[in-house]
């Protein structure tokens, strides 16, 4: 019998035996730059000698590692192998399965400091972000592990007299999981092992901004025993194995985190039924966002101005849940904005391999240019309070401020394009509906937060804010995994509920078994 869950504690780096341990890993991953790394489909390595280099965006001079990437032929051996694995996979029970997932958060919590400073170097996660993502990753691997356990257990049916009924869950078969960079080990691992622990086998494409923190977490699944086959690590692009992987027949679902973009193709290529396909496809996507915090004139308003912050600005903005909006009731907006600003000004922001830099770089050159031009375009939309532009530090890294800009259009660009960069964009509300009302305003609904001493508004927020995750009186990002079950409405993806208990049933389907006595 498992203990409860409970969630993986953070590590506490004002703690100097901590901080010591970080450096120190930090220094290890570094002396492995520019390591190679090859595909492993059937638990067998391949190199191709078409490579993928990871630059540190804190400094694009350095190659964190390359990978060898895969191509079309090498992708069909993918899927060959993750046929043929499933039809043993499949017949393992659950509880074996769970406790595959427990070796993998054991492994884990073994190697945390390794895994922060990759995402550190990698990424450019500051500490504190990076081991947060390495605690949910854990955790996802604990409540899955005991979801799996929780949903092979008798269920529940109306008797009927003469008749024996069950119902139980089986596997739906190959799926291709497709991870965002943004949480390389966190997301990656959830959407691999919720396959896995379910009894499906997986061709793992990782993003080609982070495959080398998905390398290593193949490297781990291997140290645990985990059957070769069941996952597949074949690096490459979206547009050469990634389409080819989606359209295939043999493809029975596609788990995706990304752009609404990338998000949306995903889900109209799985739509065609290729030659040979027997089932319909199944998307899991959890894609953009555009998430706003409201406040009005009762909040607590250094409360407030410490949370948009903390949303806006953590990990340079590059959260699907980021707070990239914040709508003030026009009572207290100068005063708001005014908290806001003075708190980012002094944000510091510089290599994360440092500990004090609070703020880091963006993850890519490409990035870099998209976020500059939003920067611009929200000059002429608004005006720039702080910010605008890049970071002239002298650093080899994509580094930008923090911005501001106020007194938007809530039908302006930098209102309503996903920017996923450490920009946000403040609006003027008349009252509290209109707030509310500019805070549904766009295509997504993924996170959103309320500050506001009135409990009638908290209500009606609840009722009204149309986000799969509402946070009332605290900051829209840092869902927990079994605390805040996490995916949104509309283009924010397909309502699934990463970390909650319905979730790995977006990865089976029910079997119902009558036999008359």
């Amino acid at each position: 019998m498992l203990p409860p869950f409970q969630n993986e504690p953070f590590t506490d780096f004002n703690n100097e035996r901590n901080a010591a341990v970080m450096r120190e890993a930090i220094a290890n991953v570094e002396s492995q730059f520019g390591r190679e790394y090859p595909l492993i489909i059937g638990g067998k390595p391949y190199t191709t000698g078409d490579m993928l280099a990871s630059p540190n965006p804190s400094n694009f001079d350095e190659i964190v590692g390359l990978v060898h990437k895969a191509d079309t032929k090498l992708a069909d051996k993918a899927l060959d192998e993750a046929t043929a694995a499933f039809q043993e996979w499949k017949r393992v029970a659950p509880e074996v399965r769970a406790r595959h997932l427990l070796r993998v958060a054991a492994r884990l919590r073994k190697r945390k400091a390794e895994f922060t400073a990759l995402m550190v170097l990698e990424v450019g996660k500051s500490w504190p972000e990076a081991d947060a993502d390495v605690a949910e990753a854990i955790d996802f691997a604990e409540f899955y592990a005991r979801e799996m356990i929780r949903y092979s257990q008798e269920q529940p049916l109306t008797a009927l007299p003469g008749e024996q009924n069950e119902l139980y869950y089986i596997p739906l078969g190959v799926g291709v999981v497709v991870p965002p960079w943004n949480f390389p080990l966190a997301i990656m691992a959830g959407m691999t092992l919720a396959s896995v622990v379910t009894g499906n086998t997986v061709v793992l494409k990782p993003s080609s901004d982070s495959p080398i923190v998905a390398a290593k977490f193949v490297e781990l699944l291997e140290e645990i025993g985990l059957p070769p086959g069941v996952v597949n690590f074949v690096p490459g692009s979206g547009s050469r194995i990634g389409d080819y992987l989606v359209g295939s027949p043999r493809t029975r679902f596609i788990a995706f985190t990304g752009s609404k973009e990338v998000g949306l193709h995903i889900n109209e290529l799985a739509a065609k039924t290729a030659e040979g396909q027997v089932w319909i496809k199944r998307v899991v996507a959890e894609m953009g966002g555009k998430d706003t915090i409201v406040v009005d004139e009762t909040a607590d308003l250094e409360s407030a101005a410490e949370g948009i912050v903390a949303a806006a600005f953590g990990f340079s903005g590059q959260k699907c849940s980021a707070c990239s909006r914040v709508v003030v009731v026009d009572q207290v907006y100068d005063e708001v904005v005014g908290k806001v600003v003075d708190r980012t000004n002094k944000l510091k922001v510089g290599p994360v391999k440092e500990q004090e830099n609070w703020m880091g770089p963006v993850s890519s050159k490409s990035a870099y240019e998209s976020i500059s031009s939003y920067i611009k375009i929200g000059q002429g939309e608004g005006n720039l309070l702080t910010g605008g532009g890049p970071l002239n530090d002298g650093q080899h890294g994509w580094f930008l401020k923090p911005t501001v800009i106020g007194d938007v259009d809530p039908k302006a660009r930098v209102s309503q394009e996903e920017i996923f960069g450490p920009v946000l964009a403040a609006f003027r509300a008349k009252d509290y509906d209109d707030a509310l009302e500019v805070a549904n305003n766009t295509e997504f609904g993924l996170t959103g937060a309320v500050y506001s001493r009135e409990r009638q508004r908290l209500e009606q927020a609840r009722q009204d804010f149309h986000v799969g995750n509402l946070y009332l009186n605290r900051k829209c990002t840092g869902a927990l995994v079994g605390v805040h079950p996490f995916g949104g409405f509309n283009m924010s993806g397909t309502d699934s509920k990463a970390g909650g208990r319905d979730y790995l049933l977006l990865f089976m389907q029910a079997k119902s078994v009558s036999e008359k006595l």
